[in-house]
């Protein structure tokens, strides 16, 4: 159809969705996409997308995500997604697409011409069609978003800060050290050699699947900057594959003192700060 016949079919169907908006709203609060909703917030709901939907269409937006229209009933959509993503899954969950069957049918009711209800119906889908695109592209943001938040949690976990004595911190690392884990085991820890007035501080690599330049790279920074905040930085858990990889790569630990085990670091760092593991005589005899 032309643009001229177009806009005139836009108008008669957004003239229809503004003479039926009750029996429009009444049939939307009835499918399963709003039947959970307390009634009061069921019709507000209805009655924001019916006024987004009308825009759309008046402005020829029907087929366009971003249109204007839906950009205003994007709070309606976010919290359908919400409400889509603690229900239940696959096709079992509320689609806005289930809101073209009584549409249509009450557009269909109108005493028109065939060619206009047809050219009617085409737009009302197409609508409906773009309406869940949009949901679409809000599920999918919402998505991405809480899996950044949960590999943010899960960096935070992979690399805690551990209290082995007054004044001796551990952080125990563990899997691959890629640069974003690398940096939030050294604010961690730094943050910690602040909080307890710590004077020694122990990265135990014993976990560590693979020692490559960029990872003794995070090793020396953190070292040095444990250093400027008044902690000596000891290295434990160099295995002897690791050491040998170590020196095939020729990196060089420079002054940071380096142990074989945590324990052994452990030792030093009592050493450090003035005591010493002894024997208990009374439970040796």
């Amino acid at each position: 159809m032309t643009a001229g016949t177009g806009q005139t079919i836009r108008d008669r169907v957004a003239q229809f969705l503004k003479e039926n908006r009750s029996d429009i709203e009444r049939a939307w609060a009835a499918t399963p996409v709003f039947t959970a909703r307390r009634p009061a917030d069921a019709a507000e709901e209805c009655a924001e997308l019916l006024t987004g939907l009308r825009h759309v269409i008046e402005t020829g937006g029907e087929e366009d995500p971003s249109a204007d229209g839906l950009a205003t009933v994007r709070p309606v959509l976010a919290s359908l997604a919400a409400r889509s993503a603690g229900g239940p899954s696959g096709s079992d969950r509320p689609d806005v697409t289930v809101l073209k069957g009584p549409l249509l049918r009450l557009w269909r009711e109108q005493d028109l011409p065939e060619d206009i209800v047809h050219s009617g119906d085409l737009v009302l889908s197409n609508v409906l069609n773009t309406l869940r695109i949009a949901l679409l592209e809000i599920e999918l943001s919402a998505g991405a978003e809480t899996i950044l938040a949960q590999r943010a949690q899960l960096t935070e976990l992979s690399t805690p800060v551990i209290k082995l004595w007054d004044g001796i911190l551990a952080i125990p690392l563990i899997g691959t050290l890629d640069s974003t884990r690398g940096q939030v085991a050294t604010e961690s820890l730094l943050e910690q050699i602040v909080a307890h007035q710590a004077r020694v501080a122990i990265l135990d690599i014993t976990g560590v699947t693979a020692v490559d330049t960029l990872v003794a790279q995070h090793l020396l920074k953190t070292a040095v900057a444990a250093r400027l905040m008044g902690a000596e930085c000891i290295i434990s858990g160099i295995r002897p594959q690791i050491a040998q990889t170590m020196v095939q790569l020729g990196i060089d630990l420079g002054e940071v003192a380096t142990r074989a085990t945590l324990a052994d670091a452990f030792a030093r760092a009592l050493g450090i700060i003035g005591l010493t593991v002894r024997p208990d005589e009374r439970a040796a005899g």
